[in-house]
């Protein structure tokens, strides 16, 4: 598929049964609903998709099911990050073979390359494939931040496109679109952010609200391109309770128990990540009934 990055790319879960094995229906009914819902593209094995849960095969299946439901109506990147370069370029090429059309790599875990180090790791992984690369800066999560003079560094190599910032700091974020060329897309990976990023010229979100609220979003990136500013604002504002309710419980629980309140059982975390408590399920309640999102 041929695409330039844009839009609203929801941050996907991966749907587990009651003993923690793939669901497939489930995942093929969460790709058709959020296409139905307008978005931009797919993101499957992120963070939010407990990429860290699950084993090479299952990875791929998870990609080959979530192509076969996407059939070319979006492109479906796919979370290829590893500790290892070694296992990052394994990982990019099971992906290819599967039939994502970009993949997202985010830094490595656990350990902390200098810059230098990781572009090495990054440049050997954009020259295992032909697929657009996406770069992955998450420093929250993995104590690793890619600095805006690599992002420029890595930005001349042919396929590496673009960076999903999740800093979770503007000024970082702005910096990546002032210091990248034109062609580098920027995306947010704060879903407070979104509005914001659009405005300093962005190219839109990786957002894992976007399980349960694409419409919002989506009518937020609509709105800022027709320069409709108020009503981005607006949708900007309604996101952010949902946002800050991801810390009701253990990451990513509580996307997944969003999802239930919408009609659609994603099952839980794999452990030990376990269930929200009944407060904290109350009180994601009440935020999904004022977004309109719940179903009787």
């Amino acid at each position: 598929m041929d695409f330039t990055p844009h839009g609203i790319v929801p941050a996907m879960v991966t749907p587990f049964t009651r003993d923690e094995q793939l669901h497939e229906p489930a995942l093929s009914e969460l790709v058709r609903r959020l296409i139905g819902d307008g978005v931009h593209g797919v993101f499957v094995l992120g963070s939010q998709g407990e990429y860290y849960a699950l084993d090479m095969q299952e990875k791929r299946r998870v990609i080959e099911v979530t192509v076969t439901a996407a059939d070319g109506r979006v492109p479906v990147y796919a979370g290829t990050g590893a500790t290892t370069t070694r296992e990052a370029v394994r990982l990019t090429q099971m992906a290819d073979e599967a039939g994502a059309d970009a993949v997202s790599v985010i830094t490595p875990t656990f350990i902390t390359p200098s810059q230098n180090e990781l572009y090495d790791h990054y440049r050997e992984i954009a020259a295992s494939t032909t697929l657009p690369v996406l770069l992955y800066s998450n420093p929250g999560r993995t104590g690793v931040q890619i600095s805006v003079a690599l992002a420029a560094r890595l930005a001349q190599l042919d396929n590496i496109v673009g960076i999903k910032d999740s800093s979770g700091d503007l000024s970082i974020t702005a910096d990546f679109i002032n210091g990248t060329p034109p062609s580098f897309r920027v995306f947010a990976g704060r879903d407070t952010l979104v509005f914001a990023t659009l405005l300093y010229g962005g190219a839109g979100a990786v957002a894992a609200s976007g399980n349960v609220a694409a419409r919002h979003l989506v009518r937020l990136y609509d709105a800022c391109m027709d320069g409709n500013m108020d009503t981005a604002r607006t949708a900007q504002a309604e996101i952010a309770p949902l946002r800050a309710a991801f810390s009701l419980g253990t990451f990513p629980a509580v996307i997944k128990e969003a999802l239930l309140m919408t009609g659609l059982d994603a099952g839980p975390c794999r452990r030990p990540v376990g269930p929200l408590s009944d407060e904290a399920r109350e009180q994601l309640r009440q935020i999904m009934a004022k977004l309109g999102l719940l179903v009787a």
